[in-house]
């Protein structure tokens, strides 16, 4: 079915027009998977909820901006794509799904998170890049086993200091925010592997030698005069990176080294579905 037809057929609210943009799709998968990605959807057809035994649900780049109530049926489900979309308020139905994993919410119009989300304590990744937020809400910082947060290209100032409670928090991706200071609770949380805070405002670094865990710190793109001093082993991306000294003064000047390239960031969007493990 071409776009152009399925953009069409998306207007009419009718099942029979929203389960033509399904195709096939009338029983639940052998592999308990359902990708809905990219099919102009403006609902979730009933009959998907129907498939108690799912695993895993993309809805991804659709234009949905609610969810039924009957989504409280997945109560198997582990992975949730909601990234591209039109929420502008997470539906609370979401936070009924206990056994969720894995949750992309990016690429959305969220302002904020609700209180509700507390409930995911099975949560161990969490994608809020591209969004609306001004601040980390605080509820995130009660997701315990959550090992992955990318919270990148928001509007985000500073991050709650109630983050230091995530001692699974592995991997934080913080890059394309208004931060003007490296946040001083990432100096709390020794457990830390990754920490990207690439296209901020930041001028100074602290040392971060004193993180055992850390083995990649992300800076690039920040009006700084100083690299973040690392353990020995700890992966610089950055000015003055751990390929080059950082800038030696010479009467009051500073000497810029060229800038190494810098890995590739995150994916804007989602990995493969088979390539995520929960």
């Amino acid at each position: 079915m071409g776009n152009s037809l399925k953009a069409i057929v998306a207007f009419v609210p009718s099942d029979e027009c929203q389960k033509y943009l399904l195709e096939d799709l009338e029983e639940m998968p052998v592999d308990k998977m359902v990708d809905l990605s990219g099919r102009q959807l403006r609902r979730l057809p009933l009959h998907i909820c129907s498939f108690r035994e799912l695993v895993k649900l993309y809805l991804s780049d659709n234009n949905l901006n609610h969810l039924p109530p009957e989504l409280e049926h997945l109560q198997n489900l582990q992975i949730l794509a909601l990234d591209f979309n039109n929420f502008k308020v997470l539906p609370l139905v979401v936070c009924t799904l206990k056994q969720l994993c894995i949750l992309y919410l990016g690429n959305n119009k969220l302002c904020s998170l609700p209180l509700e989300l507390r409930l995911l304590q099975n949560l161990k990744t969490l994608w809020l890049e591209s969004n609306c937020l001004q601040f980390l809400p605080e509820v995130v910082c009660e997701l315990s086993l959550l090992k992955t947060l990318h919270a990148g290209s928001n509007a985000l100032r500073t991050l709650p200091p109630q983050l230091r409670c995530l001692q699974e928090l592995r991997t934080i991706w913080l890059s394309g925010n208004l931060l003007s200071e490296f946040p001083p609770v990432l100096l709390d949380m020794p457990f830390l592997e990754v920490i990207d805070v690439d296209r901020n405002s930041i001028r100074f670094f602290p040392s971060l030698a004193h993180l055992p865990s850390l083995k990649l710190v992300i800076y690039d793109h920040n009006p700084c005069r100083n690299a973040p001093k690392v353990a020995k082993g700890v992966r610089r991306v950055g000015r003055w990176s751990e390929e080059s000294p950082e800038p030696r003064k010479r009467s009051g000047a500073v000497i810029e080294i060229t800038l190494d390239e810098k890995p590739s960031p995150p994916p804007a969007t989602k990995p493969k579905p088979e390539a995520e493990p929960c």
